[in-house]
């Protein structure tokens, strides 16, 4: 694992001059947010060491949930000092400023960009209800705002570490193309990459990687980008949104990693050359019903009838293959990178 760059300060927060000493044999817990009612399609993750941690808990109705698991692995959830954000959409975010009001010696750790729809959230519940119309407050209840002074911003060239002096190993990486302000964070003691939805969704261990595009954010650009610097850095394990750790044991290896990183490079690739062909014969409104028929029928592979019908229902692969083509509406003179086949 190559190391993710030079320290920087997050902004207002102290320098970290240096590693903790502490080691555990796998200091994360993986916390199953079971949103919307779907067990094992969204986590969160509760990061153990000087100061506990917790990763994206997920929406304020899975809140209890996940306070739950905390208390039931044996842990105290008064105790949770930092609270690191990969990015503001609400599956990830939305009980943000609960947790704020709730423990008051939380602080939140976000991107530059990301901030301000935490301290102020109302235009983002409002896009994020026209999208899920009447499903939105059953999926995302209330969303409370967070206070400025306890939110603490990452901005762009910084490689900056999450806490106070030792209070983690963590480090932000700038990690934009399913939004333009995703971060994800890197352990530097076991090599774990907290990586939300930058590296797609993998749901089981054996089932096939998914394209997390929903519009308007997506940047197939810097995706790719993204997603070549992470094979460089070269992650021990990873610790996607959607679902779960990965490889799923704490002795990591890098070789499953970069073969992550490169079928979902594959799939993405597959996906916008795909949208682009079905734009130039104007075909892409029922090609993305089609392609969602497809993702539907890879998941029944590994999933029961039940669960799949409401995975699409609410993350669904239609919308994915809409985010690319918005993409590609706006950019229509993108090309693969270099190095990239187009097939």
């Amino acid at each position: 694992m190559r190391k993710s760059g030079s320290s920087s300060p997050w902004t207002t927060a102290e320098s970290v001059s240096h590693r903790a000493e502490t080691t555990l044999s796998d200091p994360a817990l993986t916390l199953d947010t079971e949103h919307a009612g779907l067990p094992e399609s969204t986590a969160a993750y509760r990061i153990e060491g000087p100061e506990s941690t917790l990763v994206d808990p997920g929406p304020s109705p899975s809140l209890p949930k996940v306070l739950e698991k905390i208390e039931t692995a044996g842990h105290d959830p008064s105790e949770l000092r930092n609270l690191i954000l990969t990015h503001v959409h609400l599956d990830h975010a939305g009980a943000v400023g609960h947790l704020a009001e709730m423990y008051p010696k939380l602080t939140v750790y976000v991107h530059m960009d990301g901030a301000p729809h935490l301290v102020d959230p109302e235009r983002l519940i409002a896009s994020t209800r026209r999208t899920f119309g009447e499903a939105y407050d059953d999926l995302y209840g209330e969303v409370k705002p967070v206070p400025p002074d306890r939110v603490r911003v990452w901005r762009p060239r910084e490689s900056a570490a999450v806490g106070g002096r030792g209070a983690t190993t963590l480090r932000a990486i700038s990690t934009p193309g399913h939004t333009p302000h995703h971060l994800a964070f890197l352990d530097e003691r076991d090599g774990t990459l907290y990586c939300g939805d930058a590296l797609g969704l993998r749901l089981t261990p054996s089932a096939p990687v998914l394209v997390p595009t929903p519009p308007p954010g997506v940047d197939l650009t810097a995706w790719f980008h993204t997603l070549d610097e992470l094979e460089v850095i070269g992650p021990e394990r990873i610790a996607p949104t959607h679902f779960g750790m990965h490889p799923p044991t704490s002795a990591g290896r890098v070789d499953v990693t970069r073969t992550h990183i490169r079928e979902f490079r594959a799939e993405l690739l597959r996906l916008a050359l795909r949208a682009r062909a079905a734009l130039e014969i104007e075909d892409e409104t029922e090609d993305a019903e089609r392609y969602e028929a497809e993702v539907r029928d890879r998941l029944a592979e590994h999933r029961e009838p039940d669960w799949v019908d409401r995975y699409v229902e609410v993350f669904s692969p239609a919308r994915d293959y809409r985010g690319v083509v918005h993409f590609l509406t706006e950019n229509p003179h993108w090309h693969p990178p270099r190095g990239v086949p187009a097939e």
